[in-house]
């Protein structure tokens, strides 16, 4: 039976997430430690909060270069929501703060305006539609369809270097946002695949027959 290990950091609602998990009748355990992280089959980052917050509790528990130095190695990797987010070189949330440098890019604030310079709500909370920016075939979005909903809950949004990294955006007010972001076998989402009922088991699926 597969393995996947949920890293526990304090940051957000890992229950969830291993409940989705065990809907794919797949063996999941908690890591804390880095060599649990380093050693795990699939490794799945979760996280709600703010950036600086979370960096800081992956360094407090010595995590960061072991989940590196994992990614380097192109093993399945999966950040959800706020773990996405950390996957960049940088974000500017609360001031400039490093990231893991997984992927070259850096998160910036959601625009409060849409493109007809209208006021928006922030954060976006909600269902958005995705709108796929490669073939999706053999990836974590594979079976999709164009539009499909997905639930999002952030005020920051991910802004890969390079355009390759962007598997799926959503437009929000005009405004394009990366919604699913890819570099070999490691994934993120800026949406909460475990909350968003059967689609988002099917991504939890895919990314399990990497």
């Amino acid at each position: 039976m597969k393995q996947v290990s949920i890293i526990d950091y304090g940051m957000g609602n890992i229950l969830s997430v291993r409940r989705a998990f065990e809907n794919q009748s797949v063996k999941v355990k908690y890591v804390a430690s880095a060599e649990e992280v380093y050693r795990s089959e699939y490794l799945v980052l979760p996280g709600v909060g703010a950036f600086k917050n979370g960096m800081k509790e992956l360094e407090s528990r010595n995590l960061i270069h072991a989940i590196q130095k994992y990614c380097q190695e192109n093993r399945p990797f999966l950040g959800i929501c706020l773990g996405m987010q950390m996957m960049l070189d940088e974000s500017e949330e609360f001031g400039n703060t490093r990231g893991l440098g997984i992927i070259p890019g850096k998160v910036v604030r959601m625009k409060d305006k849409n493109s007809d310079g209208i006021y928006q709500k922030i954060p976006q909370v909600g269902w958005n539609k995705l709108k796929m920016q490669q073939k999706t075939e053999g990836t974590i979005l594979d079976g999709m369809l164009e539009n499909t909903e997905m639930y999002f809950v952030h005020s920051f949004a991910a802004e890969p270097a390079d355009n390759k990294y962007r598997l799926a955006d959503i437009d929000y007010g005009g405004w394009m946002v990366s919604a699913a972001i890819k570099k070999g076998n490691c994934y993120g989402t800026q949406f909460h695949p475990e909350k968003s009922g059967g689609k988002g088991l099917k991504i939890i699926h895919n990314f399990m027959k990497i």
